[in-house]
């Protein structure tokens, strides 16, 4: 679905990505992991065309993609969340979801004034739309909620709920466990694996907790210094011998050491 061919990104004389080369399949739940500084958020936002690459390119679905801002992709099926999650604050949770869909009738000014009725039409499919999205994520008891008030890991399941508003082709998740407890990671992880399997999501999964990583994907790919350095599963790459001396600097003699 995604290719990355030999993407740069650099910000003065700093290479924040350098030459980074990979695929990521359809259907699949890839994990994405690195020490920090490794280049992967930056990579992403690449990717989502938050930053345009200084070279190289992105291909989705054999289009090529590169340098086009958030708002095509979006359109085009391509979504990310982000480590601290951007929610409407003083808007419930059902609202929030609501938000979402571009192109709704309310938007323009004439339909405020002659096109009530397919405002309202379009407001209830939407009210129903996002009802079925937080049931999906067990979260329907917090519908009326304000946004601002969620804990941290409430926040990530609306913001991977929002993505299901619009039946999202791909989505790039970062650090989805930053700042969440156990039982939330947990049940975030089961959203995404249920989102995979049920409705063919494709996730690239940005992630420090190889245990989370290690229950939802396959394959895992490891960065570092703006490369890429392995791809496989969390096993092969836990004992691959570049991968410990990116996180350690030492070599494979203190493998048993490595979380990674």
């Amino acid at each position: 679905m995604i290719v990355v061919e030999d993407l740069h990104k650099h910000f003065g004389g700093f290479h924040a990505v350098d030459g980074a080369s990979l695929s990521i399949a359809p259907g699949s739940i890839t994990g994405l992991i690195g020490p920090n500084g490794a280049g992967k958020t930056t990579l992403f936002n690449v990717i989502a065309g938050v930053h345009k690459p200084t070279s190289g390119r992105v291909m989705m679905d054999g289009e090529d993609i590169t340098g086009l801002p958030p708002h095509e992709l979006f359109h085009k099926g391509l979504l990310r969340t982000f480590q601290i999650a951007h929610e409407f604050h003083s808007m419930t949770v059902r609202e929030n979801l609501m938000m979402v869909p571009a192109g709704q009738s309310g938007e323009q000014l004439w339909n405020t004034w002659f096109g009530r009725k397919r405002i309202a039409e379009e407001e209830r499919a939407l009210a129903a739309k996002a009802d079925e999205v937080l049931d999906f994520l067990t979260i329907d008891h917090l519908r009326n909620e304000k946004a601002g008030n969620l804990s941290g890991g409430q926040k990530k399941l609306l913001e991977l709920g929002r993505t299901m508003m619009v039946d999202a082709k791909i989505v790039f998740l970062d650090e989805v466990g930053a700042g969440v407890n156990r039982t939330l990671l947990n049940t975030i992880g089961d959203a995404i694996v249920r989102l995979n399997k049920e409705r063919n999501y494709t996730f690239v999964v940005i992630e420090h907790d190889m245990d989370f990583i290690g229950r939802i994907c396959d394959p895992v790919i490891c960065m570092a210094e703006g490369k890429v350095l392995a791809e496989g599963t969390l096993d092969e790459i836990k004992a691959n011998e570049h991968v410990i001396e990116a996180y350690l600097g030492t070599g494979l003699k203190h493998k048993d050491k490595v979380g990674v």
